[in-house]
């Protein structure tokens, strides 16, 4: 297939962006965030919870006026590269590709966990990778049936995350919940800030198809504030049940912690237990779909503004989909998948967004000033929202290297070698 540089096809309504902006995230809610619990107990991952949904209400308010004003594949890149040069660029570029590469292959590996809960003969791995193999070949094919097929994926994991706590709603009891918290206190919940994080991690990712959006202005602002309603109500719901139904403890170091809570109110051999990890692929399915969406634009766009090899910035003559972006991002997160440490990789996937969030939210004060800049959709309450977010996400990142150092300075190391890489770039031309 012959393929050039050339530009993405606008076919995405409000309904697909609000179903990009859920499914992208909505796999947070079937695991991954049961990790807080372990560090944190119910009641401080609760509180964790709280602090971050602040975060990001405020974060995806301001960001949408990013979104608009400047409707570009690079998403958080191309904001940072309008505020402060391609320095800004580089960092959140860096930023956003560790969170959208890392993010997936810890859903793939969930998606293994719930396949093994249903069928013990069929490995982890085996279902991981072959997620990998099947859903690039999918996003190949065309930007218009992805969207099509992840609004389809979106609006079935959504109904199912409604059945189970209808399920699981009259089995809840407060005094399960509540139990076996002492020991925890306040450095458990700013441990747990990055599981919290988990529950909205990639929502951001809708700007990077802006460029595949008709009527940006108008489209993005709905779908995007719709999309983080969805999400908190879901995340705070499906929370407070798992943890009501039986021992909570037994839910937080596993990759499948809601067909879990079903058996444990139902038995572990119960209809419904098997039949939630199941349907429940669906919204592992979603996210795993929307964050290759997202790697893939961000890598596009990164090679398009000369950052990466100029072949990833193709886009394949046919399907009009960057072909070479998708087929890199994948053999990125099959290496990755390697590692096995679901909460490690999630972790390493929060450090990136907390820093792309600090840096959007620079980004918009900074161009807020900057004359010529397209008017568009503008954040309410300016600017308290981006202040809140950028503060929090201050708290969050302070918070997560001090309680994850290694993970941080590998994190921070290989932005540091990025940056000398630039200096070096731009004292030679």
């Amino acid at each position: 297939m012959e393929s050039k540089t050339t530009s993405l096809k606008r076919v995405l309504k409000p309904v697909h962006v609000w179903a990009l902006a859920v499914g992208l995230v909505i796999s947070g809610e079937y695991f991954g965030w049961n990790y807080g619990w372990k560090v944190a107990g119910t009641l401080g991952f609760f509180i964790a919870t709280l602090i971050v949904t602040v975060l990001y209400t405020c974060f995806v308010f301001s960001y949408t006026e990013l979104t608009t004003k400047i409707p570009h594949a690079g998403g958080a890149y191309a904001y940072a590269q309008k505020a402060f040069g391609n320095l800004g660029g580089w960092i959140a570029g860096y930023a956003s590709l560790v969170e959208f590469l890392l993010a997936p292959p810890a859903i793939a590996l969930a998606l293994g966990s719930y396949v093994h809960f249903l069928h013990p003969g069929i490995s982890v791995m085996t279902v991981a990778i072959g997620a990998y193999l099947l859903f690039t070949a999918v996003n190949i094919l065309g930007m218009k049936e992805s969207a099509i097929l992840n609004l389809i994926v979106t609006i079935l994991a959504i109904g199912e995350l409604l059945i189970f706590l209808g399920v699981l709603a009259p089995h809840f009891e407060w005094a399960k919940f509540k139990a076996h918290n002492t020991g925890f206190g306040w450095p458990g919940v700013f441990e747990a800030l990055p599981f919290a994080v988990w529950l909205y991690l990639g929502i951001e990712g809708v700007a990077m198809v802006a460029e595949e959006v008709i009527d940006p202005y108008k489209t993005i602002p709905k779908g995007y504030i719709l999309g983080i309603l969805t999400l908190v109500l879901l995340a705070v719901g499906v929370m407070l049940v798992s943890g009501g139904v039986g021992d909570w403890r037994e839910l937080s170091s596993i990759d499948y912690p809601l067909p879990k809570a079903i058996a444990m109110a139902h038995g572990e051999q119960s209809f419904l237990a098997k039949l939630f990890a199941g349907i429940g692929l669906f919204g592992l399915i979603a996210s795993f779909h929307g964050l290759m969406i997202g790697y893939s634009r961000q890598l596009f766009a990164l090679s398009r503004a000369g950052l990466l090899p100029r072949f990833i910035g193709c886009v394949n003559s046919t399907f009009q989909t960057p072909h070479w972006a998708l087929i890199v991002g994948a053999i990125i997160g099959l290496l990755s998948l390697a590692t096995g440490t679901t909460d490690k990789v999630i972790i390493l996937s929060a450090f990136g967004a907390i820093v792309l969030y600090i840096i959007s939210m620079l980004s918009l004060f900074r161009v807020r000033r900057i004359p010529g800049v397209e008017k568009g959709y503008q954040t309410p309450f300016y600017p308290a929202l981006p202040l809140v977010a950028l503060v929090l996400s201050l708290v969050c990142l302070v918070a997560m290297v001090w309680y994850n150092q290694f993970l941080g300075i590998l994190f921070f190391s290989i932005l540091g070698l990025i940056l000398l890489f630039y200096f070096l770039v731009r004292k030679t031309t």
